[in-house]
C-alpha cells in the first residue's frame, strides 16, 4: 500500500509544493532528500525525530516511512524528563534533530541531498508511527498507529472534505501530533494538495498564505477572528477546518460572519484518529461534530453498559470503531484493555449526546483530569508529578480552567512545604516537561478538597 500516493508518482510537482516556515520544496526535491534519510534508517526499530516545524523534519519523518521504519515524533519543548521516556520507551535506536545530547545515534538530514530510495513498499500492517499522548495518570503511552489505519483515515477526510489536488492546504500546527503532522502533512502527500506551512499558525500568516484549506484549533481560530482584516482576508477560501478541542459557538459564529465560510468541526483522538466530521457538502451545526467518516462506526453506551438513544439530550461514552483505530499502546497490554470493550470498540472517555439525525455533539469528558488546552492534550497526573518533584511541593493537585483563548487552561493548586512562588514552580515544570503544560497559573493553598477516600475533589477546586 503506498501511503504516500501524490509524492511518490509525481503528481502535480511544482517548485513550492511544499512551503514549510518559508522554505519552498518541489516534491521531486523532498523525495529525494526523504531517500536518502530512508537510506540512512532502514532496517531501525524505531527511528524518533525531533518535530520543529520545519522542512528537514518533514524530511526526516517521510524518509522514515520510505523505509518502513516507526518514525516516533518528539516534541521540540519536551524537557529531559519527558523526552528521556519516550525515547527509552519507542526504542528509538537513530534520532534526527537532537541537540548533541547522549542518546540514539543522530540522522543527518540534508534538504540538498537526492538518494532514490529502493526499498520495498512496507506492509499495510506495519507501524508508521509511535505518537505519545498524555493520560490521566503517570507519563505518556506510545499509541501504534498503523500505514493502513492513517491511510483509512486520510481518504475518508478527503471523502468528506472534498479534498483534492487543487487545493492548498494551510496550517501552522505544530509536527508532533495527529492535527498538524498526520492530517497536516501526509494528508497533502497523499492526495496531492499544496501544501503552505506557516511556521507559526499566525492570523497574519494565515491571511497572506491564500490557501483554500485552512486547519485550526480553536485557539488559533480565536485570535483569526480578533484580527477582522485577517479573517476577511480567508474569504477566497473553500473550508476552514477546526479541531482537538471544541469550539466555541461565538468563535464559530464571527468566523461564519467575516469569512462567508462556516468552519467545518472534526473529532478524533491519537488512538482513534479522525473519526467524526460535518462534511463539505452538508450541514455545519455549531457545537455539532457532525457524522462519522466513511468506515467509521460510532455509539453511545450509558453507566449501566446499555445502549443511549439518538435523541441529541441523552449523554453517553462516546465509543468507536472502524479500520482508523490504532494498534495498541507500545508495552501496555494494561492500558490496553483499560479502553477496549470485550466486542472490541474503543472507549474514548468522552461524553457525547447524538440526535435521530447521527450528529454529534461532544458534551466533556468523563473525567476531569484531560485538559484540552490551545489543541494540546494534557495529563493533569504528568503535570502533577512534575510539581511533587519540586522539593518545596508538599502536594498538588491539577485542573482545566475554562480559558476564553486557549479553552482550558492548566491551573495548580498547590501545598507549600517551604517558601516557593508561582512563577518558580511554573518554571520548574517547563524544564521537566513540554512548555505547553505548564501551569498558566499557581494557587498556593493550605489543604486540597478531598472525599473519605482521600481522592482529591477536582470539581470543587473548579468551582471555588
Amino acid at each position: 500500500m503506498n501511503l504516500l500516493t501524490a509524492l511518490q508518482d509525481g503528481r502535480h510537482d511544482s517548485h513550492d509544493a511544499l512551503r514549510i516556515d518559508g522554505t519552498a520544496l518541489s516534491r521531486e526535491q523532498l523525495l529525494g532528500a526523504a531517500g536518502a534519510v530512508a537510506a540512512r534508517v532502514a532496517g531501525a526499530k524505531a527511528f524518533a525525530v525531533v518535530a520543529r516545524p520545519d522542512a528537514r523534519t518533514v524530511a526526516a519523518v517521510v524518509g522514515g516511512l520510505l523505509a518502513g521504519v516507526p518514525v516516533v515524533p518528539v516534541p521540540p519543548d519536551a524537557g529531559p524528563v519527558e523526552r528521556a521516556h519516550i525515547l527509552r520507551d519507542s526504542g528509538a535506536e537513530l534520532l534526527a534533530g537532537g541537540d548533541g545530547e547522549s542518546g540514539p545515534a543522530e540522522v543527518p538530514v540534508d534538504l540538498a541531498e537526492r538518494h532514490d530510495f529502493a526499498g520495498p513498499e512496507p506492509a499495510p500492517e506495519r507501524p508508521a508511527f509511535v505518537l505519545y499522548t498524555s493520560g490521566t495518570t503517570g507519563p505518556p503511552k506510545g499509541a501504534l498507529l498503523s500505514r493502513a489505519a492513517v491511510a483509512a483515515d486520510l481518504d475518508a477526510l478527503a471523502e468528506a472534505w472534498g479534498w483534492t489536488s487543487e487545493d492548498t492546504l494551510v496550517h501552522g500546527l505544530p509536527l508532533f501530533h495527529v492535527h498538524g503532522l498526520v492530517l497536516g502533512v501526509l494528508g497533502a502527500l497523499r492526495h496531492g494538495s499544496r501544501l503552505v506551512h506557516t511556521g507559526r499558525p499566525t492570523p497574519a500568516a494565515y491571511a497572506e498564505a491564500a490557501g483554500s484549506l485552512y486547519f485550526g484549533v480553536p485557539t488559533v481560530w480565536s485570535r483569526v477572528v480578533a484580527e477582522e482584516s485577517a479573517a476577511r482576508a480567508l474569504a477566497g477560501s473553500r473550508l476552514l477546518v477546526s479541531g482537538s478541542a471544541p469550539l466555541p459557538v461565538p468563535v464559530f459564529e464571527r468566523l461564519a460572519a467575516l469569512t462567508g465560510r462556516a468552519p467545518i468541526e472534526r473529532y478524533g483522538m491519537t488512538e482513534t484518529l479522525i473519526t467524526v466530521s460535518t462534511r463539505w457538502d452538508g450541514e455545519r451545526r455549531p457545537g455539532s461534530v457532525g457524522l462519522p467518516v466513511a468506515g467509521v462506526a460510532t455509539r453511545l453506551v450509558g453507566e449501566d453498559g446499555e445502549p443511549v438513544p439518538a435523541d441529541g439530550e441523552s449523554v453517553g461514552e462516546l465509543q468507536v470503531s472502524g479500520p482508523t483505530l490504532f494498534d495498541g499502546y507500545l508495552n501496555r497490554p494494561d492500558a490496553d484493555a483499560e479502553v477496549r470493550t470485550a466486542d472490541g470498540w474503543f472507549r474514548t472517555g468522552d461524553v457525547a449526546t447524538l440526535g435521530p439525525d447521527g450528529f454529534h455533539r461532544i458534551v466533556g469528558r468523563a473525567s476531569v483530569d484531560l485538559i484540552k488546552s490551545g489543541g494540546f492534550k494534557i495529563g493533569a497526573g504528568e503535570v502533577e508529578a512534575a510539581l511533587r518533584d519540586h522539593p518545596a511541593v508538599a502536594d498538588a493537585a491539577v485542573v482545566g480552567a475554562p480559558d476564553p483563548d486557549l479553552g482550558q487552561a492548566v491551573v495548580a493548586f498547590v501545598i507549600p512545604d517551604g517558601p516557593v512562588t508561582g512563577d518558580q514552580l511554573t518554571a520548574f515544570v517547563a524544564e521537566r516537561l513540554s512548555v505547553h503544560k505548564r501551569p498558566r497559573r499557581v494557587v498556593l493553598v493550605d489543604e486540597l478538597p478531598r472525599n473519605a477516600m482521600g481522592k482529591v475533589l477536582k470539581k470543587r477546586l473548579l468551582e471555588g
